[in-house]
C-alpha cells in the first residue's frame, strides 16, 4: 500500500506511527490512551470514531471540516457543496462527538465558491485554509467557546457514488455544470452516446439563441452558433473537456472530429 503523505512526512520527522485497519477492533483505545496526548487533530478520516478513541487524548478530539457547519455535514461536503450551486464554503473546526460532524464548533472560515471550480481545485484551496484554522485553533485552544450547532440548519453530504455524476439531460444546464464541477475528479460527469460512455470534465453554460431554442431538446447534440452544444431542460450546455472510455481527456471539437458525431444525436443518461 502507499503511505498517505502525513505517513511520510511523519516518518521522516521521525514520529511514531500507528495505522490501524478499524479503530474499533479491541485494544485500540487502550494504545491511543499510552501515547498521552494532550490534544487528536482528525482530518478526512473515514471512519466514525468510538467514544472511547475520541476521549483518549486528554482535551478530547477536534476535527477539521471543510464547510460551515451545520450545512454538509458527512463524507463529500466540498462535492455536494458546488453541485447545489453554492457560492461560499469554508472551514469549520469543532470538538468531534459520536455523532457525524454534529459536535459543538470552535472556529470558521468562509471562502468563496469561483463559478468554473472543480470539486479538486476547491479541495486544494481549503487544505491551506484549513491548515492556518487548525493552527488558530490550536493556539486558542484554552481561549475558545464552543459553540453548539443549528442542528435543525444541517444538510448532508454523503459519500459520493458513481451514479451521482450521471447526467439527467432534462435538468437545466447550471446545474448539470455544477454536477460536472461537483464530480471533478472523482467519479466523473456521465453521459451515454452512441460511441458509449463519455465523462465530461468541464462544462459550460450558452446563451439559449432563437434557432437552438426550437432545436434543442434536452440530450440532443445540435448546432448552437460555429460549434455543437447538447440540450437541457433550460439553456444548451458545451462540453469543453471530455472523456470518451477508455481514452485520455481531450478538448470538445477534438472528440468531434474523431466521433463524427453530428445535429440530432442523442445523449442519455448512462
Amino acid at each position: 500500500m502507499t503511505p498517505p503523505p502525513v505517513k511520510e512526512r511523519a516518518l521522516a520527522a521521525g514520529v511514531p506511527i500507528l495505522q490501524p485497519a478499524r479503530l474499533r477492533d479491541p485494544g485500540w483505545p487502550e494504545r491511543l490512551r499510552d501515547v498521552r496526548a494532550d490534544v487528536a487533530v482528525v482530518v478526512a478520516f473515514g471512519q466514525i470514531l468510538p467514544r472511547a478513541v475520541l476521549d483518549a487524548p486528554a482535551r478530547g478530539s477536534i476535527n477539521v471540516h471543510a464547510s460551515l457547519l451545520p450545512r454538509y455535514r458527512g463524507a463529500a461536503p466540498i462535492a455536494w457543496a458546488i453541485m447545489r450551486g453554492e457560492t461560499e464554503t469554508g472551514i469549520t473546526t469543532f470538538q468531534m462527538e459520536e455523532g457525524m460532524d454534529t459536535g459543538p464548533m470552535l472556529l470558521r472560515e468562509a471562502v468563496s465558491v469561483a463559478p468554473d471550480e472543480t470539486a479538486g481545485e476547491l479541495s486544494t484551496r481549503l487544505a491551506i485554509v484549513g491548515a492556518r484554522v487548525l493552527m488558530d485553533t490550536l493556539d486558542r485552544l484554552d481561549a475558545l467557546i464552543p459553540t453548539p450547532q443549528a442542528h435543525a440548519e444541517a444538510t448532508l453530504a454523503p459519500r459520493l457514488k458513481k451514479s451521482d455524476g450521471y447526467l439527467d439531460w432534462n435538468r437545466p444546464a447550471p446545474e448539470l455544470v455544477n454536477v460536472v464541477r461537483g464530480c471533478n475528479p472523482w467519479p466523473g460527469a456521465t453521459t451515454r452516446t452512441p460511441l458509449g460512455n463519455l465523462t465530461i470534465w468541464r462544462a459550460a453554460v450558452l446563451e439559449r439563441g432563437a434557432e437552438s431554442a426550437r432545436t434543442l431538446e434536452p440530450g440532443a447534440l445540435g448546432e448552437h452558433g460555429r460549434t455543437l452544444a447538447i440540450g437541457t431542460g433550460a439553456h444548451p450546455l458545451l462540453p469543453l473537456e471530455v472523456q470518451p472510455e477508455n481514452r485520455r481527456s481531450i478538448a470538445w471539437a477534438d472528440y468531434l472530429r474523431g466521433a463524427r458525431l453530428g445535429p440530432g444525436v442523442r445523449f442519455t443518461s448512462p
